[in-house]
């Protein structure tokens, strides 16, 4: 039985099709995982893939992943796998997105990974009904193959979700691996919105028992505030299943009322937000 804290690459026994229970989607989303190797360009402090490296996936064999996935949307639509592998309360479809072990705008296939997904919709007639979701780092938006297949999603109704755990550089380094420039994540950002219908998502979590501080807070804020009207809300999440990192030990949950707190301080900008502990 499949469940929120269990999002295993390898329970469907596919290579790059995989099923999880999202409790921010709210139902069965079929992964679609292009970093088979365990390889991305970020290296978040609480990600939950196990030997993970710095790099970019292998070629993808976009024939496979289709055909995998036409199998398994076949097994949900036509079968009894909702029932028999999900709690009753999880027991949709709600998406198709692409997550995976790594950053999955980081393969070279992936605006036809996207006409390929959009090809198995079709199929099954699912185009109103099934988005597909893309759960990106952003820091590929700028390459004009990455544009290429966003708006492609964004032309099929589909959305992304667009990681921003932190918004000053120090933070930004420490949660996630990565030196970057605010003002850098800030134009990916402007870029995403203008390609498709994008959210942004939040993990929060205390590192060595303490909370992001009031800098890292107001940071944050200020600059979700300049995206006030052009995003469609703010995901936040906490950590509901362990990291699979060197640091793993340094890092722990927050209490609720901490999320919901910066949930209102969000909604106060007018922007739209969700809270999945």
């Amino acid at each position: 039985m499949l469940n929120t804290q269990n999002h295993s690459r390898d329970s469907a026994g596919l290579k790059y099709i995989y099923p999880v229970v999202s409790r921010r989607a709210g139902g069965l989303s079929i992964g679609i995982n292009l970093n088979v190797n365990n390889a991305c360009n970020w290296a978040c402090i609480y990600c939950q893939v196990p030997n993970l490296t710095r790099g970019g996936p292998p070629p993808v064999d976009l024939d496979l992943l289709e055909n995998e996935l036409r199998q398994f949307v076949s097994q949900v639509i036509n079968g009894d796998y909702l029932s028999i592998n999900t709690p009753p309360e999880y027991r949709r479809l709600v998406d198709i997105a692409f997550s995976g072990n790594g950053e999955p705008t980081s393969a070279c296939e992936f605006p036809e990974a996207v006409e390929r997904v959009e090809r198995v919709i079709h199929e099954f007639g699912l185009q109103k009904q099934l988005p597909i979701r893309l759960i990106t780092n952003g820091s590929l938006v700028h390459r004009p193959a990455v544009q290429a297949g966003i708006s492609r999603i964004g032309a099929m109704g589909g959305e992304v979700w667009f990681k921003l755990d932190r918004a000053t550089p120090a933070g930004i380094e420490t949660v996630n691996g990565i030196r970057v420039s605010v003002e850098k994540t800030k134009k990916s950002l402007e870029q995403c919105c203008a390609l498709a219908p994008t959210w942004i998502q939040t993990c929060l979590f205390a590192i060595d028992g303490n909370a992001p501080n009031e800098h890292e807070i107001a940071a944050y804020l200020d600059l979700l505030s300049t995206f006030a009207g052009k995003i469609q809300g703010v995901h936040l999440y906490g950590l509901a299943r362990p990291s699979m990192q060197p640091q793993k030990e340094r890092l722990s949950a927050l209490p609720a009322d901490s999320l919901e707190c910066l949930a209102r301080q969000i909604n106060q900008l007018g922007i739209k937000t969700t809270v999945s502990l």
